[in-house]
């Protein structure tokens, strides 16, 4: 049989061993409590992609809205998936996005938050402003097709009409007979 005082000193180590084990473990099993995992596929996407977001912050009978306005895509709804605990959510990525990091929020009906980070490549807003585009009407030489001018129209007539009576005073002569043959 064991002494009362060797049965304590091992109760005494069991003890401290167990609460030693459950505070090292403690902050990895509810690390989720305030903060959990959002995954995000694709986790890089240029802008106009679709981008799905899944988690299990929310519990199984959980739902959440999605915060997707650090890129300007606004809130979403987050929904039970086809995986029994795991909620799905989707946005698109606006097309007027630059390129960097960008925090995607989903809050939880059980007050838990899961957080993710989408990366946007390429794209963007562009630096300069529009102004060296063309603006206006393009002059080709297509006549009356840009605006209406009766000065042009009637100067074309005339030409027109000075080319047929030259013409047909061509032809006539040609044909009249010569006083000699």
């Amino acid at each position: 049989m064991r002494s009362p005082a060797r049965l304590m000193t091992g109760t005494a180590t069991a003890a401290v061993t167990v609460i030693a084990l459950g505070l090292t473990a403690a902050p990895s099993a509810y690390a989720g409590d305030d903060f959990g995992r959002l995954e995000i596929t694709p986790a890089t996407a240029p802008p106009g992609a679709k981008v799905t977001v899944n988690t299990t912050a929310c519990g199984p009978k959980g739902s959440g809205i999605g915060d997707a306005n650090s890129l300007d895509a606004g809130d979403f709804e987050v929904r039970k998936g086809t995986h029994k605990e795991v909620l799905v959510g989707q946005f698109t990525v606006p097309h007027d996005t630059r390129p960097g990091v960008y925090e995607i929020v989903v809050s939880c009906d059980n007050g838990k938050d899961a957080v993710g980070d989408l990366k946007v490549i390429g794209g963007g807003k562009p630096d300069r402003p529009d102004h060296d585009r063309p603006s206006g009407h393009v002059r080709t030489g297509v006549g009356g097709s840009v605006e209406p001018n009766s000065t042009q129209v009637a100067l074309g007539v005339g030409v027109i009409g000075m080319a047929a009576v030259g013409g047909l005073w061509l032809l006539r002569r040609r044909t009249e007979p010569t006083e000699g043959s």
